[in-house]
């Protein structure tokens, strides 16, 4: 069992966590037609929206209260209000999200009040989507306002079941923020293979995969639709993934009486053996021969990898979600965690593969990693400088990947995804002992040149013999 502990530093000198409201936003992504909306200062909206842009290389639709000096001490009620009025008559989104920021969190803006009074001096707007979700930038993190945001989703916008029928191919998924949009189109192809038919709530993979549309839109492109939303009710099971989407599937329970199932791990050989079986069971169909080939495939994988990765020790920085993932899969390859810094708290921290969990920065990352001779480094873009600096091998993994394309699209979970993954960290390994250990013409030993240096009157005499 590893020890939790919080960093107490006066400040975080090079940041891990991206923050909640960003977090809330990036959730309201994955609905069709929408407009997140952050409330607080331009500056705010500005930053999340170039780490998305940044890290997904698309056009991504964000607006802003654009809080002033003065409005936030008075109270943003006429900034709100104007806000939503302007996106409704310009963009026409089919649902604004609403996100809080540290700023007007600590004024105490009444957010929901707000929305009560616009609602009843706009009678237009008295039934359209408006949700909003309190996510102040100055505590918890990136995957907390991802897990407040949809838990507030399923509140407002699932209907109540007014029958207790179900649907036994439906199922719905709550994909946690640590998955991928290339993650989110690997599992609706499992599910449909198994003759399910998944409603992914958010679904990044439909509206961030960045496919180019027909024409120009400027609310989000794909993801799930509100008509499906409301019917979630109907479904036979509720499947989350990964345990920041605990508090989403009990507030569905609790809402529709849909039961749902709780995958904390969907990286490594174990854990998708559990659920194939779980999507077999409920199903009642076998699992398909493709994924038994592919299991096959994994197993070889780490076989033909565990020379490289086992007894490596390592050093990974992500969301805990994500770190309790990919970490535990690479302790059952035999690698050694031996530095883990994460970003908040979670339940997983205390079962992750390793004697101590940090909630600190990167710049713990890279002085442990230095103490502690590791191998590999493992984190979001911006620990690239550390790891060079260390001259080891990195890896990236969670938000934001800035400086490499195809973030939307790295794929981890399923058979087929941790063996990728298995072989991209295997070859940063070997790619690094070859550059760093192998001889070249440079550094080949040369017996006769040593013999020369070490006895000049010898080598002059020995030729001769």
């Amino acid at each position: 069992m590893a020890k939790v502990t919080i960093g107490k530093k006066a400040c975080a000198v090079n940041p891990l966590k991206m923050s909640q409201p960003i977090g809330g936003s990036f959730a309201f992504l994955g609905l069709r037609g929408a407009m997140p909306l952050l409330h607080g200062s331009q500056g705010c909206t500005s930053f999340g929206l170039t780490l998305f842009v940044r890290h997904f290389k698309e056009a991504v639709p964000m607006q802003t209260t654009a809080m002033s000096e003065v409005a936030t001490v008075l109270g943003g009620y006429e900034n709100v209000e104007q806000a939503i009025l302007n996106i409704y008559k310009k963009q026409k989104p089919e649902i604004i999200g609403i996100c809080s920021t540290g700023v007007t969190e600590t004024k105490g803006d009444d957010v929901d009040g707000y929305i009560k009074l616009i609602r009843e001096k706009h009678p237009e707007l008295a039934n359209y989507p408006l949700v909003y979700v309190s996510t102040p930038d100055f505590k918890d993190a990136f995957q907390d306002g991802w897990d407040k945001t949809v838990a507030k989703m399923v509140e407002v916008l699932v209907d109540k079941p007014t029958s207790t029928r179900r649907d036994p191919a439906r199922v719905n998924v709550l994909p946690g923020c640590h998955l991928t949009p290339g993650d989110i189109e690997e599992l609706r192809t499992i599910f449909e293979d198994f003759g399910l038919e998944p409603s992914f709530l958010p679904d990044i993979g439909g509206s961030l995969d960045g496919h180019i549309p027909d024409e120009f839109t400027p609310t989000t492109i794909g993801g799930i639709g509100l008509e499906e939303i409301a019917v979630m009710g109907s479904a036979s099971w509720t499947i989350a993934i990964g345990a920041q989407m605990k508090r989403a599937a009990e507030a569905m329970q609790a809402r529709t009486g849909v039961p749902y199932r709780l995958f904390e791990r969907l990286c490594g050989l174990l854990p998708n053996d559990e659920f194939m079986s779980f999507l077999s069971e409920i199903s009642g169909r076998p699992v398909p021969a493709k994924y038994r080939r592919q299991r096959g495939q994994l197993a070889d994988a780490m076989l033909d990898a565990h020379f490289h990765i086992g007894g490596r020790k390592l050093a990974i920085g992500a969301e805990p979600d994500l770190l309790f993932d990919v970490a535990s899969m690479l302790h059952d390859m035999g690698a050694e965690i031996s530095v883990a810094i994460t970003t908040t708290q979670s339940p997983v921290l205390e079962r992750m593969p390793c004697d101590e969990v940090l909630i600190g920065d990167l710049e713990d990352l890279e002085t442990r990693a230095k103490e502690r001779d590791c191998a590999l480094m493992m984190t979001h873009s911006h620990g690239r400088q550390a790891a060079a600096r260390l001259k080891i091998p990195f890896y990236r993994i969670g938000f934001p990947m800035f400086d490499r394309l195809g973030a939307g699209h790295l794929l981890t979970v399923g058979y087929r995804g941790t063996r990728d993954l298995v072989f991209a960290l295997a070859n940063l390994i070997i790619a690094d002992r070859e550059d760093n250990h192998q001889p070249t013409p440079d550094t080949w030993i040369d017996p006769w040149k040593d013999f020369q240096q070490a006895s000049p009157e010898a080598a002059v005499v020995a030729p001769l013999h």
